[in-house]
């Protein structure tokens, strides 16, 4: 009927109605079901659909200053990308009003001397020098960094693909010194979607574990019903474990409902291990159900509990783990502070487990610091709660 833990005796029966107490409660309040499985549906759908780090449908001005067949070819071959909306322009200076206004974010500029550079008919200016080539000029909108360099990569790949395509239909053949073979690996596409959905099982499950536990706990510490608990025969150990297993449970079916919807809905591979995705999340729940509680624990107040649990949790999820942005382009030190949380380790697992496979080197590291971090929010928890009001 009982056992011991160290000088507190469990009674089960008295545990598991607890835990019963637990769920009910979560039931009968319609903000915990939101949290757990509503909301996560939301983001899933919003950074899923809405969050794209690709740069699409961008509108470039062309220039087209020569009448040349080729120069129009060119022009064709940069409306056929869907990547870029090309919007021909009469003159230089209308294109540049556009660049100024925001009305098109890059310029193509094809000179007049395009098809004949091209075609060997323009000479050298010097003896011995080798033949002028046929460049385009690109002038870019670069107030947004990252969509300048998108389509600076973009014009670049139009164009070494119309160079590519002219050679094969031309006798003329396209003098390269190094032949370039690119293989894309994992995610073949380049499809930013599939390297953000991975990591939002680890927001979905952030969200309910550490969140909702910090909200709810302290949320019963202004209620005063944790006063009532208190005078209950219930040990800490019960105390503890009742609290955990429900939301442990919750934040399981968040972590399923998440990757069924990026399986079927988003059309992700998932080339891992379907136990050691368990395990790993199931590691990590620990980790923020830990951290949770011991925020609520601390804090004994919904609105504190709140801004240390977005702070501490969410935002870091967001920003800091991986999922959206890359790391190592972080400042050195932002990279040092990223160890600090545990969404960090946890979108690298996902990640793997995704796109790439059971990669151990990746895993073993992740999932060892993962409950290291575990160990030491319980250890905390553990310590904070005290079966007195004080």
């Amino acid at each position: 009927m009982t056992k011991k833990s160290g000088n507190k005796m469990i009674d089960k029966q008295r545990l598991t109605g607890f835990i019963r107490k637990e769920w009910l409660q979560i039931v009968r309040d319609p903000s915990s079901i939101v949290v757990a499985f509503v909301l996560p549906l939301i983001l899933l759908f919003v950074f899923g659909y809405g969050v794209s780090l690709d740069s699409r449908n961008q509108p470039v001005a062309v220039v087209l200053e020569t009448n040349a067949p080729e120069g129009r070819d060119f022009l064709a071959s940069l409306r056929a990308t869907r990547y870029l909306v090309p919007r021909l322009a009469v003159h230089r200076g209308e294109a540049t009003t556009w660049l100024v206004s925001g009305d098109v974010k890059a310029i193509v500029l094809i000179g007049a001397e395009f098809g004949e550079r091209l075609n060997g008919s323009v000479l050298p200016s010097q003896p011995g020098q080798a033949p002028v080539g046929a460049p385009i000029q690109v002038l870019i909108n670069a107030t947004d960094a990252n969509t300048g360099r998108l389509l600076a990569g973009y014009v670049q790949g139009a164009w070494g693909t119309w160079l590519t395509h002219r050679s094969y239909t031309t006798a003329t053949g396209l003098p390269t010194l190094v032949n370039v073979e690119s293989r894309i690996w994992f995610n073949q596409e380049l499809d930013s979607h599939k390297s953000i959905v991975p990591g939002l099982v680890a927001v979905v499950m952030t969200l309910i574990g550490a969140l909702l536990t910090a909200l709810v706990v302290a949320r019963e510490w202004e209620r005063g019903t944790m006063e009532a608990l208190l005078t209950t025969p219930l040990t800490r150990a019960e105390l503890l474990i009742g609290k955990l297993v429900p939301y442990f449970g919750l934040g399981m079916g968040g972590m399923t409902i998440s990757v069924v919807v990026a399986l079927i809905l988003f059309g992700l591979p998932f080339r891992g291990s379907i136990l050691l995705m368990v395990l790993s999340a199931a590691v990590f729940m620990l980790v923020v159900l830990g951290l949770g509680l011991a925020v609520s624990t601390i804090t004994r107040n919904q609105f504190a509990a709140s801004i240390i649990g977005i702070t501490a949790t969410m935002m870091p999820a967001v920003l800091l783990s991986g999922l959206i942005f890359d790391i190592r382009s972080m400042p050195k030190f932002i990279q040092l502070f990223t160890y600090v949380f545990p969404a960090r380790y946890f979108v690298d697992i996902l990640k793997s487990l995704f796109l790439v496979g059971n990669v151990w080197p990746v895993i073993l590291p992740n999932l060892a610091a993962l409950a290291f971090m575990a160990t030491v929010f319980m250890t905390i928890t553990v310590v904070k709660t005290r079966r007195t009001l004080d």
